[in-house]
């Protein structure tokens, strides 16, 4: 495994295109056909990237149509018009991504929060002010990555996790968003961690099917910088400019106020509108 395709994200212009970073050199969420073959031909890629089986399909085909199965007897033949009522076994489709709200956040919209690039950068090349130093194992050699956390986001994210169920979903693997979401999240503000796996790859990009979370789509908010990631629901979504390391950037904690009037909505898409017609 290519140590860059741990880390999905878009690329820093100011960082040399030779040297190795966890950066494609397209949108952070794209990935070229040739790597994902390279990737499947490693005896490891079933255990990293399950996500990737059936995802060539229709995205709405992996939706639940919600009918239950024929009822059937005991031994498996289907019931006829004089038998006794069986109860239908439930669709495994049902399953969703979160588990059930928990009771601190009833009455809470469910806001779902990119990682790199709109929390973080990231790079496997030395950072001199990088924030934290994570260190990740990929096929046996350990690489260190160096993060720099956006400016404002620890008050944001303090302020985020009283307002809102907060979700971390990333399109990077879990082996390195685990570890950097531990150190940014002091506070216990992410009620779930979404990676790679849990993504759609569609056209060649990983999306994150917000229908496929379990909760009302009228009450979900994702805030990203990469507008393939919210390909499916782009009216749940307020987008952010992509992050390097300008530490002069205020973006996070211009957008508090604005999110603060937004948790007081019936719904999210009235005042989402208004903002991305600004």
């Amino acid at each position: 495994m290519d140590a860059p395709s741990i880390i999905t994200q878009v690329t820093n212009p100011k960082e040399d295109e030779s040297s190795q970073s966890p950066c494609s050199g397209r949108d952070k969420a794209s990935q070229s056909s040739f790597s994902l073959k390279k990737q499947r031909s490693r005896s490891i890629f079933s255990s990293l990237f399950c996500c990737f089986r059936g995802y060539d399909a229709d995205p709405t085909a992996i939706r639940s149509t919600g009918a239950p199965p024929p009822a059937v007897e005991e031994n498996g033949g289907l019931q006829k018009g004089d038998q006794r009522h069986v109860i239908p076994i439930p669709s495994p489709s049902a399953k969703y991504l979160l588990p059930e709200l928990k009771v601190p956040d009833y009455g809470k919209k469910c806001m779902v929060i990119d990682l790199d690039e709109t929390l973080v950068h990231s790079s496997f090349k030395p950072i001199s002010n990088a924030d934290f130093i994570v260190p990740v194992e990929i096929d046996g050699t350990i690489h260190q990555v160096y993060v720099l956390k956006r400016p404002h986001v620890d008050e944001f994210l303090q302020r985020m996790g009283q307002l809102f169920e907060c979700v971390l979903f990333t399109a990077s693997l879990a082996k390195y968003a685990d570890p950097v979401a531990d150190l940014l999240d002091r506070w216990g503000v992410f009620r779930a961690r979404l990676f790679r796996e849990s993504c759609v790859f569609h056209r060649g990009n990983y999306v994150k099917d917000l229908s496929q979370l379990g909760r009302e789509l009228s009450k979900v908010i994702i805030i990203d910088n990469s507008p393939a990631s919210y390909i499916f629901h782009p009216e749940n979504a307020v987008p952010v400019q992509s992050w390097f390391d300008d530490m002069g950037d205020t973006e996070l904690l211009d957008l508090i106020p604005f999110f603060e009037g937004l948790s007081r909505e019936e719904d999210v898409y009235g005042m989402l509108q208004k903002f991305c017609h600004r």
